[in-house]
C-alpha cells in the first residue's frame, strides 16, 4: 500500500471539502497523485450521490449579488459546517447567486433550470456535491426589485461564512438608518413588513388561541375583547416589522423611526441557514 504525506492530505481537504478517509484512500489508490485523486473522488461522489438524497442539509451559507435595480439572495445548503467553510463550496455558492441575478430567476424551480457553464444550476451543484462528498442544495432564493437597497450579511461564528442575510428595499436617503433597520430584521426576524399583510386566517387562528388563553386564566367575560386585542398586538409584534419595538431603542417602533428618518421600507426579506 502506498503511504501518503499528511500535507498532501490536508491540502487536498482545503481544496475540496472531503472527508479525511475518503481523500486518504482517493490518494492512496492515486499513489498519492492529487489530480488522478481528485479524479477518483469525484467519480466516488458521483456514484453516492442518490445516497445523499435524503440526508439532513442544516449547515451553509447566504449569498447576496445587487444590481441597480434589484437583489438576489440565496440560501446555499449543505451538510456540516466543515464544507460550509470551504473555499470550493463559498465559490459555488457566488457562482450560482451570479448567475441566477443575471438570469432574473425567482423561483427555485427557475433558478434550478438556469443556464451556466456548460450545464444548468442544478447540474453544476450535483457536480460540486459528487466531488465535496456531500449533500448540497439550492434551498431559498428571492429576488427583491426596488431603487434603493440595504444588504446586511451576519455570521453567527467568525469562522463560518455569513448565516443570516437581509435585504431592505426603501425609499428616501438616510442609509444609515436603513441599515440599523437591516441589522434590526437580522435580530427580531418580522415575517411581515406591516400587519395589513398579516394573512387573515392567521390573525383569525391567533384571536382563537389567544381568547381560549384568556378564558382559561379565568378572565371575565366583559374583558375579553380588550384583553384579546391586546394580545394581538403583542402578536403583530412578532411577526409585522412596522409594528415592532425598535432593537436599539425599545421606546420606539420601528415605524416611528423610518419615519422620523424619512425612509420608507417597500420590501424586506430575511435568510437564516437551516430555518424555514
Amino acid at each position: 500500500m502506498a503511504t501518503v504525506a499528511l500535507a498532501d492530505i490536508k491540502a487536498l481537504r482545503e481544496r475540496l471539502g472531503t472527508g479525511m478517509v475518503d481523500t486518504k484512500n482517493a490518494l492512496v489508490e492515486a499513489e498519492g497523485d492529487i489530480e488522478k485523486a481528485v479524479e477518483i473522488l469525484r467519480l466516488k461522489g458521483a456514484k453516492g450521490n442518490a445516497k445523499r438524497a435524503d440526508r439532513s442539509t442544516s449547515e451553509g451559507l447566504i449569498a447576496v449579488v445587487e444590481s441597480a435595480t434589484a437583489v438576489t439572495m440565496i440560501e446555499l445548503a449543505c451538510e456540516t459546517d466543515f464544507v460550509a467553510k470551504n473555499d470550493r463550496f463559498i465559490a459555488l455558492a457566488d457562482q450560482v447567486v451570479q448567475a441566477l441575478a443575471d438570469s432574473g430567476a425567482e423561483s427555485v424551480e427557475a433558478a434550478l433550470a438556469t443556464p451556466v457553464a456548460d450545464g444548468t444550476v442544478a447540474s453544476l451543484i450535483q457536480a460540486q456535491a459528487a466531488t465535496i462528498g456531500e449533500k448540497i442544495e439550492l434551498r431559498r432564493l428571492v429576488r427583491i426589485a426596488g431603487d434603493t437597497f440595504e444588504v446586511y450579511l451576519h455570521r453567527t461564528s467568525k469562522d463560518l461564512p455569513p448565516q443570516i442575510g437581509v435585504v431592505v428595499a426603501y425609499t428616501g436617503d438616510d442609509k444609515e438608518t436603513a441599515r440599523a433597520i437591516a441589522q434590526h430584521i437580522s435580530f427580531a426576524a418580522p415575517i411581515y413588513l406591516s400587519k395589513d399583510q398579516v394573512p387573515e386566517a392567521d390573525v383569525a387562528n391567533e384571536r382563537r388561541i389567544v381568547e381560549e388563553i384568556s378564558r382559561n386564566e379565568g378572565k371575565p367575560d366583559a374583558a375579553l375583547p380588550k384583553i384579546v386585542e391586546g394580545r394581538l398586538g403583542a402578536y403583530y409584534k412578532q411577526v409585522a416589522l412596522l409594528e415592532q419595538d425598535y432593537a436599539r431603542d425599545n421606546k420606539l417602533s420601528v415605524a416611528k423611526v423610518l419615519a422620523d428618518a424619512g425612509d420608507t421600507v417597500t420590501a424586506f426579506a430575511r435568510f437564516k441557514v437551516g430555518a424555514e
